[in-house]
């Protein structure tokens, strides 16, 4: 990535919300069809020179071929006439971001540097259990939210993922696991959690478009409820993220009072607790059957106390939650401020919150032989040398 790269203006010292900002244009100046909802897919034909009814049939064609099919190139697409095949190509494009990197752990995770059209890098992680495989998406490339311990936190927020990256995400592990033609059966890639780089709120239009084609039944066809939002507590979009979008809410908590949290989550100062969990009460279609997700980092002497799990299971109560907590043993990186908290405590604090009657598993540390923490596969290739990274492309 280019040393003189164009920061987003970051106004606010504690709100750092990114402004908005028109989409970046590809150099070849083609239209990119991918991410667009249907609707649009057919004005961009017609704009271009179709007439409107033909524009509409061959709108539904490419919708079909992109997501269904999970086609790349307009010659692969046979119900579209041949001599209109190289038309469509000239004028328009259907891109994956571009696959810098990717390692497979020896536990199964799948981790890969992507590249967006205009050269800037950003993660994705594929995380398969017995009876559902993850997909972790970003949003951002980079973040504004600096929490302490957070490895992406560290980098400075480049810009937002487009639609399309994000959608592009989806379609690049179902090619890695080859799940086309889309269909539910049998299918690795079950749940999507917006868990990646960046703060899906402060990108809500292009995540809010791209979770629709997931979830549109002739699109990627995911239910919503496989599909996970984590915010680190946009209080203000939290509701139009239930109302617009309306997947399961995740909220990185991470601690308990006001000191610790302002420290590893700086948006606490902005706001904080008490606004956070009643907007977390208020958050639509939240039940005991979707519960909202706390995710809750194991820092050593931090946040890791038998005082600290009776808190959380009092402010789960007192706001009436359903809730479970999703306890996460801390994966350092190198110049990390935290060390993880011995097994023992993680686990006495979960059995604290047990039996109070509140689920709280213990995450199994996932692809740590390929720095799967996110932000730490970016930093790794940035530290190589571009020579390098072409020659062991050439050698693979």
């Amino acid at each position: 990535m280019s040393a003189d790269t164009n920061l987003m203006p970051i106004p606010g010292p504690i709100d750092p919300v990114p402004v908005p900002r028109a989409a970046v244009q590809r150099a070849d100046g083609k239209v990119e069809l991918v991410g667009l909802p249907k609707e649009e897919i057919r004005a961009a034909l017609e704009s271009a020179g179709l007439d409107p009814k033909q524009a509409k049939l061959r709108a539904k064609q490419i919708w079909h071929w992109i997501y269904n099919r999970g086609v790349s190139d307009f010659s692969a697409m046979t119900d579209i006439a041949k001599a209109q095949q190289p038309w469509l190509a000239e004028r328009f494009t259907l891109t994956r971001p571009e696959v810098v990197e990717a390692q497979v752990s020896t536990d199964g995770t799948r981790k890969w540097l992507l590249r967006t059209h205009d050269g800037h890098d950003f993660e994705m992680v594929f995380i398969p259990d017995a009876d559902r495989g993850t997909l972790c998406v970003s949003s951002q490339v980079g973040c504004t939210l600096n929490c302490r311990f957070c490895h992406t936190g560290t980098m400075k927020l480049v810009r937002n993922l487009e639609p399309a990256e994000i959608v592009g995400q989806v379609m690049l592990a179902r090619d890695a696991l080859g799940e086309w033609p889309s269909s539910p059966e049998g299918r690795m890639l079950t749940n999507i959690v917006m868990m990646g780089m960046g703060e899906p709120l402060y990108n809500f239009d292009n995540v809010k478009q791209a979770l629709k084609i997931v979830m549109d039944g002739d699109g990627l066809g995911l239910s919503k409820r496989r599909i996970t939002l984590s915010t680190s507590g946009v209080v203000p979009m939290m509701s139009r993220a239930g109302e617009e979008i309306g997947v399961n809410l995740a909220v990185s908590l991470h601690a308990v009072t006001k000191e610790v949290r302002d420290e590893i989550v700086p948006i606490n100062k902005k706001y904080g607790i008490e606004e956070l969990l009643s907007a977390c009460a208020a958050y639509p279609g939240a039940n005991n059957a979707r519960r909202i997700t706390f995710e809750y980092v194991m820092l050593k002497d931090k946040n890791d106390s038998d005082a600290d799990a009776r808190e959380l299971v009092r402010l789960i109560r007192q706001y009436k939650l359903p809730a479970k907590v999703n306890l996460i043993p801390f994966n350092p990186w190198p110049g990390a401020p935290y060390e993880c908290s011995t097994d023992e405590r993680i686990r006495a604090f979960s059995n604290i919150v047990f039996e109070a009657g509140i689920s709280a598993p213990i995450r199994t540390p996932r692809g740590r032989d390929i720095d799967a923490a996110c932000g730490q596969l970016k930093t790794a290739a940035e530290k190589k040398s571009r020579a390098e990274r072409d020659r062991e492309a050439a050698a693979a």
